[in-house]
């Protein structure tokens, strides 16, 4: 019974840990969908007078510095 037990409370935690990494994954796709949503935002305030080329140049390194972190998929989804 106790090995049946050690069973059932390790598939759990595959469980969990695979619920866990799934979630991240998609917090990650989110921000990374956002910081791209952002540099779009500001190239086109550039583009129309009312933005910075700093504003673009901050934008693009936080979306860089993302997909460093965590990969480009995001651009593929």
């Amino acid at each position: 019974m106790a090995g049946f037990l050690d069973r059932a409370r390790e598939q759990v935690q595959q469980g969990l840990n695979q619920g866990k990494q799934k979630l991240d994954d998609v917090q990650a796709q989110r921000a990374g969908n956002d910081l791209l949503k952002q540099l779009g935002a500001a190239y086109y305030a550039e583009r129309r007078g009312s933005g910075t080329p700093d504003a673009t140049q901050q934008a693009l390194a936080a979306l860089e510095a993302h997909i460093a972190t965590h990969g480009d998929g995001f651009l593929r989804a």
